[in-house]
């Protein structure tokens, strides 16, 4: 009798924890380190390249903002990656959820292919004197910051020239970033959520000023968990 009950129990608890396994999901790496199958690029002329298990974005001048985007699209997700900015004067991010809308004719004329990158973007930015909005929400094409202006605050969780830990968590219109282990964001946006539900994960290469750069961006260790 004991040894069927514990048989019993031992059946429970192994089913609970293969229920639990299942929802949660497994991380899976979404770069290889070895070539960019899997990935799309949207909008721009910035390039983007392997190096050392990395993928390495470098600016072109008179580029517009240029996107390297994953050819599936996820909706709820626990995303993590080291991002380094190999350049400080450049300002980059990662679009979550993110998708490509109708071009205009000055896109057009551009020869961009796939329509505007549009969606929620994390931001990733060097640290100066006061600080930086590394982590905050910034809404691509979207009309600015989804972030709430009087929780953009400068913080110095980013670190210059070193690899930097993100963790983005969307569950629902819910978003929540951590950069370094330190939360930035807990972003609640039920407007943005009815249009940007599910879409692409993009890493940018912003446009810079003419004259300047050219500037380099990397990123490593993306891999991504659904949430059932």
């Amino acid at each position: 009798m004991k040894n069927t009950a514990s048989i019993l129990l031992l059946t429970i608890l192994t089913n609970f924890s293969l229920a639990k396994h299942h929802e949660k999901g497994d991380f899976k790496s979404i770069f290889n380190g070895k070539n960019l199958d899997g990935w799309t690029q949207k909008n721009g002329t910035a390039t983007y390249r392997i190096e050392k298990g990395a993928i390495v974005g470098k600016t072109k001048e008179g580029s517009p903002n240029s996107f390297l985007c994953t050819d599936k699209l996820y909706g709820d997700f626990e995303l993590q990656f080291e991002v380094k900015l190999i350049n400080d004067e450049l300002n980059s991010g990662v679009q979550i959820r993110s998708q490509t809308k109708e071009l205009n004719d000055k896109e057009k004329s551009r020869g961009d292919k796939f329509g505007r990158v549009n969606g929620p973007q994390v931001e990733i930015e060097a640290t100066k004197e006061k600080g930086a909005e590394s982590g905050y929400v910034y809404g691509e094409a979207l009309g600015g910051w989804m972030t709430p202006k009087e929780k953009l605050i400068p913080h110095k969780n980013f670190k210059n020239g070193k690899w930097n830990k993100y963790r983005i968590l969307a569950k629902g219109p819910v978003i929540k970033t951590w950069v370094n282990g330190n939360q930035v964001s807990d972003l609640k946006d039920e407007e943005k959520y009815k249009s940007h539900a599910k879409g692409f994960i993009g890493l940018q290469v912003h446009s810079i000023k003419k004259g300047t750069g050219p500037y380099e961006v990397a990123w490593r260790n993306i891999k991504i968990k659904e949430l059932k």
